[in-house]
């Protein structure tokens, strides 16, 4: 079994050959009714980096199969460009959208990314001219490692002629785009918004007390922009998370901003909690941005799990109550936050001052 570009370049053996199908995922169906009989699986290079292996590993037992990989493309662009590969980003693009390299590119980045077909090396020339990185020096590799092996040298404003699959790119980063920073914190403006966001200096501290861990699972309840839940997924490529809003315009800006910011593996729920967190997966930490009540904190209280971090912020005085009552009821910190910003006053300038917001922060 195998794409039918690997099938071809295999001599007449007599053995039977089978054309893995489209979608993908119908293949493993096909393998997992040749059960009992003696298979090959062909796939590119290392089939456990963006590849076939770890699918198959998956559905089948240890004892079923056996890995015999090779160089894979990351491996043997590397080896081309001369480049140290423990040093450059590796992301397979050839089934994710290209705005998964928006949070990493600054200018100096190394990356090489698996594209889905020739035409997607335009799509990302465009890509990175629209995010101010037209100047980055692509190299276009096709088929590498085979008999129509191809390197290509472009720059991402000016891609121009036809291009193979299978096909990746290595690029090196260059314009005057703007760069995401890696501490918490984005800038208000990164973020589409009708106004409803955790504003920036509140969006670290709000970051720093839900502290993200590899792995872990955010809800972000009242979800506004999305930006509490965007900033946990950056944080960690391994991070997930949930958000709830119960307005479907901000649900379907959340979903935007995501998918612009290179998070697109933010789930967006439409609806109020409590109600709306039935049947979610259990996460391991909580931020409540907007709907804060008691019924909610009685019900996050009794459904989440022990060790659960829990950071709510209030901003009304009735609020600033309940969550005075249930630290002194369930422990945790209390923090009251007040910033004011320098403005225009007159010909001189004054300090122009938010409302202060209360944050209390518990594990449970």
């Amino acid at each position: 079994m195998g794409a039918a570009r690997h099938l071809a370049l295999v001599p007449d053996t007599g053995a039977e050959r089978i054309v893995w199908p489209v979608p993908f995922a119908a293949g493993l169906a096909v393998l997992a009714g040749l059960r009992g009989r003696r298979v090959v699986v062909l796939a590119s290079g290392d089939p456990f980096w963006h590849g076939a292996g770890a699918a198959i590993a998956r559905d089948f037992a240890a004892g079923e199969w056996t890995a015999l990989p090779a160089p894979g493309v990351f491996s043997l662009i590397a080896a081309r460009m001369g480049w140290a590969l423990e040093l450059t980003l590796c992301l397979g693009l050839h089934a994710a959208p290209l705005t998964r390299l928006r949070p990493h590119l600054a200018p100096g980045l190394r990356a090489i990314v698996l594209l889905r077909d020739g035409a997607a090396v335009a799509a990302l020339g465009d890509y990175l001219t629209a995010q101010g990185f037209g100047a980055s020096a692509l190299t276009v590799c096709e088929a590498m490692g085979g008999p129509r092996e191809r390197v290509t040298p472009v720059q991402a404003d000016a891609v121009q002629g036809a291009f193979a699959h299978p096909v990746a790119v290595a690029l090196t980063v260059a314009g005057d785009g703007m760069v995401m920073p890696c501490a918490s914190g984005l800038e208000d403006a990164t973020f589409d918004t009708d106004g409803q966001i955790t504003k920036r200096p509140m969006r670290a501290l709000a970051l720093s007390a839900l502290a993200p861990r590899p792995s872990e699972l955010l809800w972000d309840i009242g979800g506004g922009s999305g930006s509490i839940a965007i900033e946990w997924l950056l944080s960690h490529p391994t991070t997930q998370a949930i958000s709830v809003e119960p307005r479907p315009n901000r649900a379907t800006r959340i979903r935007a901003n995501a998918d612009q910011l290179g998070v697109d593996r933010l789930t967006v729920v439409t609806g109020s909690a409590p109600a709306a967190l039935d049947g979610l997966p259990t996460p391991q930490a909580v931020f409540v941005g907007g709907g804060l009540s008691v019924a909610l904190l009685v019900d996050l209280t009794a459904r989440l799990a022990p060790g659960t971090r829990l950071v709510a912020h209030a901003v009304t005085l009735e609020s600033e109550a309940l969550l005075a009552t249930w630290a002194a009821r369930r422990g945790g910190e209390l923090l009251r936050i007040a910033l004011a910003e320098a403005t225009p006053l007159g010909s001189k300038r004054g300090w122009t001052s938010a409302y202060p917001v209360v944050q209390w922060r518990v594990v449970l």
